[in-house]
């Protein structure tokens, strides 16, 4: 025995000397794996065994890793992995390793799990390990995924990673889908991306970390994309997804993997590095930007390169036709375009150009000869494009016009080559004229429609637009303005086209069609144009455009011809000086009364115009004179009923787009397919103003928070839910209010309140419905509450700071009788909303309703998560005055109670004079600067008693009166009830002391019993089910 235990302590001794000298460098691997052999072979495998296992024990106890140590490891799973002859070591060292893993220290769980995951994957395919031992080691694994150690949940899933691509093991796979969203650990979420084999299971888990918030996950799915999923396997849709996200990630890193997918393996391996055929895989007729982003991308990194037999003018073929007697000329015929092909040489010819202006302005910032290789390599980018674009002008209108002829399956292509024609040169007399008829050919082209199964005419395309697209009418336009540069010569031009094709509609001879396309060219000329002053002494005066055109088709009998006019009335608005009462009018007309669709496009012009001149110019336009003083100190919107309304509209702009927010049938009335609303318009429009208030200086600043308190009620609101535009807006405009501007927070401080008032049911509104919708309405009004908590906290930007501190700096607060007035961005700053929400939790009497419970629990529990500043010393003393209040208000919530007395202490503390009492007139003009009307008591304790007691003057009550107030209150609780009061008449036996003393006893049991009730309650009442039912009785 003796002699065994000399032989397992020399054999350890000299295992520990390999595994020693394997740790300090890769290279001795070889070698060493050969000595370790070599010590297996001469020892019984026993002894080995025994001897390897116990020499390894100090690694499993050391944390750290090290290189020395992660060498260790490899070389240790190298030598098992290879043991081929000797299977029975490889199974018993599995078994060794798989007990490790469950032990109670972090350090071996993580050694073990790492061994493991280093010896699977080294195995060959062809090792021959028992089924049994298979399967322990993955069920060990398997219970390892969920540790509480991050890295041995890493380790764990690479680990199973090979199992999981086989079938018979499907329950690996589903515990990866089934940890992944719910792992916290980057790290972890990494390999697991990694280990997911290519199936279409896994390739929405891996496309939806495109969006990880973690860079180093982003990259891995992106590198498991590149590597696990051929191109031909993944739909459009998800291909122009990976593009679109990963080139446009904000980490270098992300969008290196993600050039590199692109670039390796999709357009050199799959694609024989062709882009355009690249760009059929990408379906760049629907994602246009996609196919333009990529082609940036490859043209920047110089993997495209032009061969000199490419250009366009290879698709324009010169055929000769000879007439008998008589010389043959020259005919040229048209090869069409496919819509990657027209793609691909328009970005080419895009980036041509912009190389060679770049360079020519580096050449012009420059000298000598940096300015004259720069000059060089704009001339080689200038001769590249020359040759590639159409030698004349006449034949690039053949070219397009062949495509337009061709229908509307090489419409696509055709806008694709109209917008190559600004980077031709017009300059000639005769390419301009040929160019000048083209253009107009282009505006006189009637509207595309379909006739249905009815025989009516259906319109091709959005109906406002030329050419039914936008994008169309963008590059028609674009065309027109390169072509007529001249000043003045696009508006002549285009009013002479109007002028033409407004003939029929001044003569009532037009059907909606020619209406429809005569509108989309006058909303392109007014869109595009600059000012009235290009537009003055032509073919058709804007005076006369207006009253012979616009207003008529407004007034038009087809909706869709009141859709285009509606919009043209916006642009013109837009253009006029000042806006004209019949335009304004009728806008106004059409945002009442007219369709959803109508009223949508009204809703929009009336912003801008608003936005462009300002609602006082709207506003007298409409003969509506108010004194500035008087509108500025405008408080309140006038209340509007939009539905009541008669065309004697004596309403202000702002109240008439205020009372839009508040129709709901516009929500119901409007699609969910549709990306508009009247909602989003108004929505959009009011976050711009508050957004940019500093450039609405008409605008009253006492109107920003109710602005901002109805979009915070839209943005939590369950009816506008499916109203994504409005929300995506609000998503933006909330992230970055805040941050711009102190008066900002102050803003925000104003509104905190009415939101709350409005959002909780039984406060302002009736509390209504079942139990668990009213929870539900309280979660949303909680929800908001510490959203708007969260803006108040935000901190500004850099710029808005250091203004602040200046302002501190150079303005310093008087000082009244000792005290200090508050700073100047004492209103802006968390102290003012905590003095808000106090003051609305103190103006609750002592018997409240279960809504009102809730709430003032609600607004506590907001109340002590905000900070005062060691600079407010006014603002520290009043809280501490207001919180005993506050506490006693709440006293029925212990842990609210609690964390009041926790504020209070923390008050404490930060107070420089604790005992100084604060005055009458200092309260006050803490109050004043807040807009509060509170009754504030000098006499007040700043301490917060052990045991809140309600503050209650009133003299003790018969029980009879206790019930008719109970009765009372419920009634006024409930607007739906019409059950009288029942008052009782007091006996004349009550004045004896007898019963006086009977009742007051009665009466004080009575609130000793509601008191404990209270105190039983769960410790929030925010979403308690009893207060729910109770609220529902009182309703009944």
């Amino acid at each position: 025995m003796v002699v065994d235990m000399e032989a397992e302590k020399a054999l350890m001794q000299k295992i520990a000397r390999v595994l020693d000298e394997s740790g300090a460098s890769n290279a001795a691997h070889i070698r060493k794996l050969k000595d370790l052999s070599t010590l297996r072979s001469a020892s019984s495998s026993s002894l080995f065994f025994s001897a390897f296992s116990k020499t390894l024990i100090p690694l499993f106890a050391f944390p750290r890793r090290t290189s020395s140590a992660e060498r260790t490891v490899r070389f240790i799973a190298t030598f098992a992995s290879k043991c081929d002859s000797t299977t029975a070591f490889l199974e018993e060292f599995f078994r060794f390793l798989v007990n490790a893993a469950t032990a109670a220290n972090k350090t071996a769980r993580f050694r073990a799990c790492q061994m493991i995951s280093e010896i699977i994957m080294r195995l060959p395919d062809d090792a021959e390990v028992s089924n049994e031992l298979w399967d322990e080691v993955i069920e060990c694994m398997r219970l390892r995924v969920g540790d509480k150690v991050p890295l041995v949940r890493a380790l764990a899933v690479r680990a199973l990673a090979r199992f999981a691509t086989d079938s018979e093991n499907s329950d690996i796979l589903d515990l990866f889908l089934e940890a992944l969203p719910l792992e916290h650990n980057a790290e972890v979420r990494k390999m697991i991306v990694l280990s997911l084999p290519p199936s279409n299971a896994t390739s929405v888990a891996i496309l939806d970390h495109t969006l990880d918030v973690s860079e180093v996950v982003r990259k891995a799915a992106y590198y498991v994309l590149a590597n696990k999923f051929p191109l031909q396997s993944l739909s459009i849709k998800v291909r122009t997804i990976i593009l679109q996200r990963g080139l446009a990630d904000r980490s270098a890193a992300v969008t290196k993997e993600c050039l590199k997918l692109l670039k390796d393996e999709w357009l050199v391996k799959c694609c024989n590095g062709d882009p355009i055929e690249l760009l059929k895989y990408l379906d760049v007729e629907t994602y246009e930007l996609v196919g333009e982003s990529v082609m940036e991308v490859l043209l920047k990194a110089g993997a495209v390169q032009l061969q000199d037999d490419q250009s366009i003018q290879q698709f324009i073929v010169a055929t000769s036709n000879e007439i008998e007697g008589e010389s043959g000329h020259c005919i040229p015929r048209i090869r069409l375009m496919e819509a990657e092909v027209a793609l691909y040489w328009k970005t080419v010819c895009r980036n041509l150009q912009m190389k060679a202006q770049e360079r020519g302005s580096d050449a012009a910032a420059t000298m000598g000869a940096e300015a004259a290789v720069y000059a060089a390599e704009a001339s080689d980018n200038n001769d590249l494009l020359e040759r590639v674009l159409p030698a004349m002008v006449s034949d690039y209108v053949e070219l397009v016009k062949a495509h337009l002829d061709a229908g509307s399956n090489y419409c696509f292509a055709s806008r694709q080559l109209l917008l190559l024609g600004a980077m031709l040169d017009f300059s000639d007399a005769t390419n301009r004229k040929v160019a000048s008829g083209f253009v107009q050919e282009l505006l006189r082209k009637p509207i595309e429609y379909e006739v249905d199964e009815d025989g009516n005419k259906v319109v091709m395309g959005d109906g406002v637009n030329l050419g039914g697209d936008r994008e169309w009418a963008d590059a028609v336009s674009g065309l027109a303005r390169k072509v007529h540069a001249a000043a003045g010569e696009f508006e002549e031009v285009l009013l002479g086209v109007v002028e033409e094709l407004a003939q029929p509609c001044r003569e009532r001879t037009a059907d909606f069609l020619h209406w429809m396309h005569c509108l989309s060219v006058t909303g392109l000329l007014l869109e595009n144009a600059k000012s009235f002053r290009w537009m003055q002494g032509k073919s058709i005066e804007p005076d006369e455009l207006l009253q012979s055109l616009l207003l008529p088709g407004a007034k038009h009998v087809h909706l869709a011809v009141q859709r285009v006019a509606t919009r043209c009335l916006g642009l013109f608005g837009l253009l006029e000086r000042k806006p004209s009462v019949e335009l304004v009018k009728q806008l106004r007309f059409c945002f009442i009364k007219g369709s959803s669709s109508i009223s949508i496009v009204a809703c929009k012009a009336l912003i801008d115009i608003g936005m462009w001149h300002g609602p006082q110019e709207v506003d007298r336009a409409m003969g509506l004179e108010l004194s500035s003083l008087l509108h500025e100190n405008k408080m309140t919107f006038s209340p509007v009923n939009l539905c009541d309304m008669n065309e004697d509209w004596n309403v202000e702009l702002l109240d008439l787009l205020y009372a839009g927010l508040n129709v709901n049938d516009w929500i119901k009335s409007v699609d969910m397919d549709e990306n508009e609303s009247v909602q989003a318009i108004l929505g959009e429009g009011f976050a711009k103003i508050l957004l940019l208030s500093e450039n609405y200086p008409c605008i009253p600043a006492s109107l920003h928070p109710l602005f901002l308190s109805k979009l915070i009620i839209l943005y939590f609101s369950n009816e506008t839910k499916e109203l994504q535009r409005l929300k995506q807006c609000l998503s933006v405009f909330f992230e970055h209010y805040p941050s711009l501007s102190a008066d900002h927070k102050k803003c925000i401080s104003k509104s905190f309140m009415p939101v709350m008032r409005s959002m909780w049911p039984g406060i302002n509104t009736r509390a209504g419905g079942s139990p668990f919708m009213v929870s539900n309405v309280r979660k949303l009004a909680v929800q908001a509450s510490r959203f708007m908590l969260q803006m108040m906290q935000a901190p500004l930007y850099a710029k808005e700071t250091e203004k602040q501190n200046e302002n501190q700096n150079n303005e310093l607060p008087e000082v009244l009788d000792g005290f200090s007035e508050p700073s100047l961005d004492f209103e802006c700053g968390e102290e003012g909303l905590a003095i808000r929400i106090a003051a609305e939790v103190v103006s609750f009497h002592a018997k409240k309703t279960p809504a009102q419970k809730s709430y003032v629990s609600a607004l506590c529990r907001v109340l002590v998560l905000l900070h005062f500043r060691l600079s407010e010393q006014g603002a520290i003393k009043l809280m501490r005055r207001l919180l005993n209040r506050v506490a006693e208000s709440a006293f029925a919530e212990r842990e609210v109670v609690k964390e009041l007395k926790r504020m209070a202490e923390r008050l404490k503390a930060i107070d420089r004079e604790p005992d100084q009492e604060l005055s009458q007139e200092q309260a006050n003009c803490i109050l004043g600067r807040l807009e509060l009307d509170l009754n504030f008591d000098v006499d007040d304790s700043m301490e917060i008693q052990p045991t809140p007691v309600s503050r209650s003057s009133r003299p003790a009550r018969t029980r009879q009166g206790v019930r008719n107030q109970e009765s009372s209150s419920e009634e006024e609780l409930s607007p739906t009830s019409f059950v009288p009061q029942v008052t009782g008449t007091i006996n004349t036996r009550s004045q004896r002391a007898s019963k006086i003393a009977a009742l007051t006893k009665m009466t004080a049991n009575r609130a000793v019993r509601i008191s404990k009730e209270d105190d039983e309650e769960q410790g929030s009442a925010v979403t308690s089910q009893e207060d729910s039912d109770e609220s529902d009785q009182s309703d009944e």
